[in-house]
């Protein structure tokens, strides 16, 4: 699912062994008092939620297609099934014009899914997935220039500001912003310090919105510990995302480098525990492959994600796993449950708060006719 978070993860799996355009226009008016309003009652929540992707994010879908794909009903049903938020990710490629104009037909679509959501007792994440200026995947068609150019990083403000106009009328306890997905800066500090930008700039107008973070390299846990939050924020999220060991997690997923490998994977223990198989495959395939197969167990995931439980902890600010979710379409299924049930239980120990990767996607929690397979009651059950 995530091309430059395999690399990143390439890069730092030595880290992880050793702990185991414009400005936006004025016809843009902030968004009528006539969304649905929940009184506020406390801190924002979040308990076991899922992604809604490739809607609004991530998809050539536009007009009345795009407007099908995801209903009230489909809401209902992530209610029904047991999750109790979604994490929405939304392009600007997919909200504005490249001079920062709202695509109006864009906006109703997620006023509506925030509304539906929000009937339905779900709270919300809305997460800035890919901007112009830096996709994670680099899949836009164009360069990243979100670290080196300055215009660009004052165009994330800008967006972010815009957004902020639109979703402001909805509590601070119901709706959370997430400031941009996997991001994989230069250096951890380039990353901090547009961290620091944004919140500021959103700060002026909603000192006690939830505000998502997440840690440079795409999220991984490697480099939590260089992660910055603003000191004395405590209005803040900060997210890892987890796909490890990457030949569970993507076993066959042909945009992964996982899909090199054709044999048998186990787990717990090492992925490929027969790697005769080596001898069959080209040198350069074997090099990629050779690098995530790491035995991994329940011990080995819980020692990767410690040092980012003490750091929330120490900031006295929740963790959220923000993705994780392994490719059911040729793995054997009894392996990835097990993967499943240590990691839901890890969460769970040391209350990891989670959204799943994703809800009808390439790692649904549906069947074909909408209706819940095998995941949502391990996901969700308490």
């Amino acid at each position: 699912m995530k091309r430059l978070f395999y690399f990143m993860l390439s890069l730092s799996m030595p880290l992880l062994l050793a702990s185991c355009g414009g400005g936006a226009s004025s016809n843009q008016a902030e968004q009528k008092s006539d969304s649905t309003q929940v009184e506020q009652s406390g801190k924002f929540k979040l308990g076991n939620g899922v992604n809604v992707s490739h809607w609004l994010s991530q998809s050539d879908r536009r007009g009345e297609e795009r407007a099908k794909q995801i209903v009230k009903a489909d809401f209902d049903s992530i209610a029904a099934m047991g999750f109790d938020h979604v994490r929405i990710p939304v392009d600007e490629v997919q909200l504005y014009d490249d001079s920062l104009n709202r695509y109006e037909d864009a906006f109703q679509l997620l006023k509506n899914a925030i509304d539906w959501s929000l009937e339905d007792g779900l709270n919300v994440i809305v997460d800035l997935h890919v901007i112009r200026s830096f996709h994670f995947n680099n899949e836009n068609g164009r360069p990243n220039t979100l670290f080196t150019d300055p215009a660009a990083q004052e165009n994330m403000v800008k967006v972010w500001l815009d957004l902020q106009q639109f979703l402001k009328v909805y509590p601070n306890d119901r709706v959370a912003y997430e400031l941009l997905n996997e991001v994989s800066a230069p250096t951890h500090e380039a990353w901090n310090q547009l961290i620091e930008k944004n919140i500021k700039a959103l700060r002026q107008e909603e000192p006690n919105r939830m505000i998502v973070v997440g840690s440079n390299w795409a999220q991984t846990i490697a480099a939590f510990d260089s992660l910055r939050v603003p000191e004395g924020d405590k209005n803040l999220i900060v997210s890892f995302h987890y796909y490890s060991p990457l030949l569970i997690t993507h076993y066959g997923a042909p945009w992964s480098d996982a899909s090199l490998y054709k044999g048998k994977v186990t787990y717990p223990g090492l992925p490929i525990a027969d790697t005769s198989c080596y001898k069959d495959m080209k040198p350069e395939d074997v090099a990629k492959i050779r690098v995530h197969n790491v035995a991994y167990n329940r011990d080995s995931m819980a020692r990767d994600m410690m040092h980012a439980i003490e750091m929330a902890k120490d900031w006295g600010l929740e963790l959220y796993c923000g993705e994780f979710g392994s490719y059911p379409r040729f793995i054997d299924q009894e392996t990835r449950l097990r993967w499943y049930n240590d990691l839901v239980s890890i969460f769970r120990q040391y209350n990891i708060n989670n959204a799943h990767w994703c809800y009808k996607g390439d790692f649904p929690v549906v069947k074909e006719d909408g209706s819940a397979n095998e995941l949502p009651a391990l996901l969700t059950k308490k």
